[in-house]
């Protein structure tokens, strides 16, 4: 067998702090249940021991993007698991035969669950998705009764429930997902007048979660959170959860040096050592996940001390100061993202920096960063 070396570069994932996310989402909800999104390998922290430790806490639904992660996720026991984006025509018959809660964006579609379902002689089971304003996916609001009731009359699905999705829910107040809330909610009436209702209805996001209770409230009996389940929030919008970051991304000093005033650090030689300065090279660049963004501008944490990038990132090193750790040595512990207290270094403390939102900075972290899960 091939012997591999330690990890220069490494998360290590708090399972128990995710449980305890999980927890207090669910109590916030309550009565609402909590679907836990995990797409993308529940945003690239590694999704099977992500999914079992969210069973453990009480989780009995998953979402996620397409079929090849639903599958992943179909032997952990007594938890459904549902496709929340497009499902493609060649996806429908073994995603029906695994089990798959289908999603049902058009009559077509739907038509082709039915067909499946019967050719396979098993019960499918579909939400249907409805465009309220996201634009993106889904039955149009205007035409969704319409759809739905010529749906419900096809054999071989149960049709169990329904669902939209909100594009500014981070905006407290937001007059244009009020609206969305609106018309999902005429839409659920019109349908149970004709008698046509739905054991699952869920419209919030994490954003909604946090900015929009009626989203949690009747009609709808559940809520979707991915990113909140990490313990990040969006920069925008109220954080009406107390939750805790589940990640802290880590490397190691690689080189420990005094360096001569005048110095030019780095690709572009953008920064110049204004003194002899004692600077350290850490093993870790935006190969690894740290944003380019934090060029002469972040800072990393060696011995609980906030230390200041010097010049450009790299693909595989970043240089920092170590002026204020002078007993710092080669091979000493790096937080790159996490820590504790007034110093600790977040999610969207690099986000801020880039530019972009939280949900990019935790899918970005490379293939050879060791994730490493830490549980009681």
């Amino acid at each position: 067998m091939e012997r591999q070396a330690e990890a220069r570069v490494w998360l290590d994932i708090n399972l128990d702090v995710l449980k305890e996310n999980f927890k207090r989402m669910t109590r916030m909800v309550a009565p609402c249940e909590v679907i836990s999104v995990l797409k993308a390998n529940a945003y690239g922290l590694g999704v099977d021991p992500i999914a079992r430790a969210l069973a453990a806490a009480g989780c009995r639904r998953f979402g996620v993007a397409e079929l090849n992660e639903a599958l992943a996720l179909t032997d952990i026991g007594g938890c459904a698991v549902q496709i929340l984006g497009a499902v493609l025509p060649m996806d429908i018959e073994p995603a029906v035969a695994a089990g798959i809660v289908l999603p049902v964006g058009d009559l077509e579609t739907a038509r082709q669950i039915s067909m499946a379902a019967v050719r396979l002689g098993r019960k499918a089971t579909a939400h249907f998705l409805v465009d309220t304003g996201m634009g993106r996916l889904g039955i149009p609001v205007d035409h969704a009764a319409d759809v739905i009731r010529a749906s419900v009359r096809l054999p071989g699905v149960d049709w169990e429930g329904v669902y939209s999705h909100f594009p500014v829910a981070y905006r407290s107040g937001s007059e244009y997902t009020h609206g969305q809330l609106d018309r999902f909610a005429d839409l659920l009436e019109t349908l149970a007048t004709e008698g046509i209702t739905f054991r699952w209805r869920h419209i919030a996001n994490s954003d909604a979660i946090n900015n929009f209770p009626r989203a949690f409230r009747d009609p709808y009996n559940a809520v979707r959170s991915g990113i909140n389940l990490h313990g990040s929030f969006d920069m925008e919008g109220r954080r009406a959860m107390s939750l805790e970051s589940v990640l802290t991304l880590k490397t190691r000093l690689a080189a420990v040096r005094r360096l001569a005033s005048g110095s030019h650090i780095g690709y572009g030689c953008t920064y110049r050592l204004p003194q002899d300065m004692l600077v350290g090279t850490i093993s870790a660049g935006y190969a690894d996940g740290l944003p380019l963004a934090l060029s002469n501008r972040g800072s990393v944490l060696v011995r609980g001390t906030l230390c200041p990038v010097l010049g450009r990132v790299s693909m595989d090193y970043t240089t920092i100061s170590l002026e204020t750790v002078p007993d710092a040595e080669c091979g000493d512990e790096v937080i790159c993202l996490g820590g504790n207290g007034p110093e600790a270094v977040s999610v969207e403390d690099w986000a801020q920096l880039k530019g972009t939102h939280p949900y990019e900075i935790i899918c970005s972290f490379g293939s050879r960063v060791d994730r490493r899960y830490i549980s009681r």
